[in-house]
């Protein structure tokens, strides 16, 4: 079953086509990662599925609905969470305030931040399930300041898994994220899988094989081959065009 289906979006920033005719189904529970090389489209690409850029033309479906012109907030309510690139954590509230306020928000409360939301305990459950996943429950009480790099991306994901997303958007989540953090981080990522459907733009390939079902290549603003991880290691269009290579997105 389809939970994310993207059909023919196309995006120009004047004479310069960034992604062109994409297609793309992301099945229900799967965790589907997308690569490619510097200029591929997948920041653009990202952008407009969580609808920070609206498409010039093609169709975003979730479960079926289409979204294409829906907002960031509306598609957050509906199910479609990204993380790592437009989280706010704040650094003056502790962790279990910050995902506490992402519970509230996604209950459609209005933000009161002097309010004293630790203090209740629907919203407190529902944000320490959401650390338990992300591994940090036992630093809810922390300033997020006092975390280190890699905690602070988890608490990325603590936020984001808050708002009880059916697809998540994990725009390069190991960014920055090294040795016994990133290992960390993928067994998490691992443990959340079928759970949630995810979508991983991520530049760390061991990474990506570890973890994806499917692997999309995005390549000039195009998908150029779509399977297991094993089938994009093996294909020579795949191997040409990126594989092997060592450059950044």
């Amino acid at each position: 079953m389809s939970r994310l289906h993207v059909s023919g979006l196309s995006k120009h920033f004047g004479a310069l086509t960034v992604t062109n005719d994409v297609t793309l189904d992301v099945t229900s529970g799967e965790l589907h990662a997308i690569i490619g090389p510097n200029g591929a489209g997948k920041t653009t690409l990202v952008a407009q599925l969580s609808g920070e850029l609206r498409p010039d033309s093609g169709s975003i479906l979730l479960d079926g609905r289409d979204i294409t012109d829906l907002s960031m907030p509306r598609r957050v309510r509906l199910g479609l969470a990204r993380s790592f690139q437009i989280t706010q954590v704040l650094p003056g509230f502790t962790v279990l305030e910050n995902v506490a306020l992402a519970v509230q928000a996604r209950q459609g409360s209005s933000f009161r931040f002097f309010a004293p939301v630790g203090q209740e305990a629907p919203l407190n459950d529902a944000a320490h399930d959401a650390l338990r996943d992300a591994g940090l429950e036992d630093r809810a009480v922390l300033q997020a300041a006092a975390l280190s790099h890699g905690e602070h991306r988890r608490l990325e994901l603590a936020i984001a898994l808050a708002t009880q997303p059916k697809v998540l958007l994990l725009d390069e989540p190991l960014a920055g994220v090294g040795g016994a953090e990133a290992e960390d981080f993928i067994a998490r990522l691992k443990s959340l899988k079928g759970r949630f459907t995810m979508v991983l733009i991520e530049h760390d390939m061991e990474a990506v094989f570890a973890l994806a079902d499917r692997v999309s290549v995005l390549v000039y603003g195009q998908i150029i081959a779509t399977g297991t991880p094993e089938q994009i290691r093996s294909d020579p269009k795949v191997r040409s065009a990126y594989l092997g290579e060592e450059e950044g997105a």
